[in-house]
């Protein structure tokens, strides 16, 4: 999955180019819809090549969102989404259209007698599938044990 991203005001392609860290070819040829390299504009969403998010969720930056408030409101901590997003290069300055990374953060939990893996992925609405691909260190699926740490995904 390339990443996208929201052309602002000011932005030239070549300034786009390398705050991803790509060529300004590769950025046009990517981007077949641009008829005038020269000529681009805010809010116009282009492609960037080569360029995959991290694991993760996207969101939208909002007007009045920050990026402080973004980690508050998916719990995660401010140094990791600013870590998930290279391309910002200002933390402090983020415009609505923007598409950040939210990473995933990783949950684990407690086993306490009587549970299975069953009912730990009900419980936290996820397959036992991919509860079990998770935690490669249970080698028996059916035998848990009351403080064994799991991931959850």
């Amino acid at each position: 999955m390339a990443a996208t991203y929201t052309v602002r005001p000011g932005d030239t392609l070549s300034d786009i180019a390398e705050r991803f860290g790509v060529s300004l070819q590769a950025l046009i040829a990517a981007n077949p819809q641009i008829s005038d390299p020269d000529r681009i504009f805010p809010g116009q969403v282009i492609n960037i090549p080569g360029h995959v998010p991290p694991p993760g969720m996207t969101y939208v930056v909002q007007a009045g969102d920050t990026l402080s408030d973004i980690a508050q409101r998916f719990g995660v901590s401010l140094d990791a989404l600013i870590a998930a997003n290279p391309q910002i290069s200002d933390p402090d300055r983020i415009f609505p259209g923007d598409v950040i990374t939210i990473p995933r953060t990783r949950r684990t939990y407690v086993v306490q007698a009587g549970d299975t893996l069953s009912d730990i992925a009900q419980r936290f609405g996820v397959s036992l599938d991919a509860l079990i691909a998770a935690n490669p260190q249970i080698s028996d699926p059916d035998r848990i044990f009351p403080g064994q740490v799991i991931n959850i995904p």
